[in-house]
């Protein structure tokens, strides 16, 4: 049955009259581009109901060339982003979300297997921007700012491109030629790489470039330390350093027994990849209990999936030549965590602390007017431009969430903010459409078809090496996944309003034109609103708009 809409519209007292028309017309339907779920809840801004429509009409290069104009890396956002847009979707709530990162990650691997390049900014501004940092944010700055027609430089301390989504993020949830070949697009784009390059004298290193503008990207790649009293200090290490040891191609020696502590996704990588490199046991270890974790859903079942042990209300006191000494912990009713005074003891050989990292801003420290809350840089919330004319900063490096996706975003934000200072311009951010929920569409229209999976690995295979666990769709299955987009708030040209209307007052502008009314001939009658599956018509009084 249809839902009943009758009470969303703008003049209540007219919606009583739906179906029913007087002498005069009171109120009139028009059409509507609402703002998707999806889209509203990307942190790099793409316009993912169109790039899926898009899939849907056959345009799989279309589709791409539509992601890629907000997001230069769908394979890698389709393999490690944790996808708020899915959480997000209206169908979640009808059957099961599209799974909308398994056809970004299809869209991705298709451009890296046709070899799909973007295209060469047609005109050069002539000015030039320093990226310092070449982690996710860093790298969506500089693609974002070259296709204005800047010239732009990367300074990063690493050998390779990449940050954290090279030396954090292991092979088994991103492989590293997929990593290179999405990088790679950007050279041939014209973004210069800097590698072996960490900046010391910032504001110096602006000057003997000639930079207009710098955009500060690093990434925190500094463990927070603790202090475990221990006999052997060299049986402690730190997830970062660890984690980025084995992504060099270092095999470090661990024992067979291995306790993480901490309970962020960093711990379940850490955790993950004591197990590949032969750890009998691997054992979480965290203060609070598992509805506090910090760790994403997916990355602790995975975790628990490949053998990893979880060691809840537990914190360390003390490292012995064989084993920990650990609290047990209780929650208190305000939600702290607190020792108990009872301890037990936990067998070890190496202990991987994981308890979050900070960001390595201490070069900035140094430029007059540059403001710091701890570790990260204060900015305008707006333009990302710190305290200092012409300095912006993003990613790990301000006030923020730390993902891959929510850096690229701000790579984004930062180069349009940098353009339009470059130009003299203040950025004016264009207003957003209302998001469309789901209880403004009639689902009757949409049947019932279950979300394609991405198969996995049977965990026994997984942790014999760092192959990649999780396989793409094929074409069949992503455009099946595509076609469950609900398309919501927006127009997809289903003939409804077309053929419901009893007047003839709908006319068809023809494919991808969508339609218009002939107000001549409409009553007013609103069946064209009452039977429109995506809500992408309003009836308003007449007179309005």
């Amino acid at each position: 049955m249809a839902t009943d809409r009758r009470d969303m519209t703008i003049q209540p007292d007219l919606s009583q009259s739906a179906g029913r028309v007087g002498p005069v017309r009171q109120r009139r339907p028009i059409y509507l581009d609402m703002l998707p779920p999806c889209n509203a809840g990307c942190p790099a801004g793409e316009n993912i109901q169109e790039w899926l429509r898009l899939i849907k009409a056959g345009n799989a290069e279309a589709a791409w060339r539509q992601l890629v104009a907000d997001n230069p890396f769908p394979a890698i956002h389709g393999r490690v982003c944790y996808h708020p847009c899915e959480t997000a979707c209206n169908r979640k709530d009808l059957d099961a979300a599209v799974s909308i990162h398994s056809v970004e990650r299809y869209l991705g691997d298709l451009a890296i297997e046709k070899g799909w390049q973007f295209p060469k900014p047609r005109r050069r501004s002539g000015r030039r921007v320093m990226v310092v940092g070449a982690g996710p944010s860093g790298l969506s700055a500089a693609y974002h700012l070259t296709k204005l027609g800047h010239e732009v430089e990367i300074f990063d301390a690493g050998d390779l491109p990449g940050g954290m989504m090279r030396y954090g993020i292991p092979e088994y949830r991103l492989p590293r030629n997929v990593l290179d070949a999405e990088i790679d697009r950007l050279r041939e784009l014209g973004v210069v790489f800097r590698q072996n390059s960490p900046i010391k004298d910032l504001l110096a290193t602006q000057a003997e470039g000639n930079f207009d503008a710098v955009f500060v990207a690093v990434g925190a790649h500094l463990s927070k330390r603790v202090d475990i009293p221990s006999t052997d200090a060299s049986r402690v290490v730190d997830a970062v350093s660890f984690l980025r040891d084995v992504a060099s191609g270092e095999r470090p020696v661990i024992g067979r027994r291995v306790a993480v502590y901490g309970g962020g996704n960093t711990a379940m990588d850490a955790a993950r990849v004591a197990r590949r490199l032969g750890a009998e046991e691997s054992v979480v270890v965290y203060r609070r209990a598992a509805e506090h974790m910090p760790a994403h859903d997916e990355e602790r079942s995975g975790a628990e999936a490949e053998g990893v042990k979880m060691n809840w209300l537990r914190t360390i006191k003390e490292m012995n030549d064989e084993d920990l000494t650990v609290e047990i912990m209780e929650i208190d009713e305000d939600g702290k965590a607190r020792g108990t005074g009872r301890f037990e003891k936990l067998a070890a050989d190496t202990v991987i602390l994981a308890l979050g990292q900070r960001a390595d801003t201490d070069f900035l420290r140094a430029i007059p007017g540059m403001s710091f809350h701890d570790d990260v840089v204060d900015v305008d919330t707006n333009s990302l431009m710190t305290a200092v004319p012409g300095i912006f900063a993003g990613g790990d490096a301000v006030p923020s969430d730390r993902t891959v996706t929510i850096g690229v975003g701000h790579g984004k934000k930062a180069a349009r903010r940098i353009d339009a200072w470059l130009n003299s311009d203040e950025w004016i951010a264009r207003p957003k459409n209302p998001i469309v929920t789901l209880d403004q569409m009639n689902v009757w229209y949409f049947g019932d078809h279950a979300r394609r999976q991405q198969a996995e690995a049977e965990s026994e295979q997984r942790i014999g090496g760092f192959g990649e666990i999780v396989e793409g769709l094929s074409t069949e299955e992503a455009e099946f996944e595509a076609r469950r987009c609900l398309s919501c708030g927006n127009c997809f040209e289903c003939d409804g309003c077309f053929g419901a209307c009893p007047e003839d007052a709908v006319i068809k502008l023809g494919k991808g034109n969508r339609y218009r009314f002939d107000y001549e001939k409409c009553t007013g009658c609103a069946t064209c609103f009452e039977q429109c599956p995506v809500h992408a018509i309003e009836m308003i009084q007449e007179g309005t708009r």
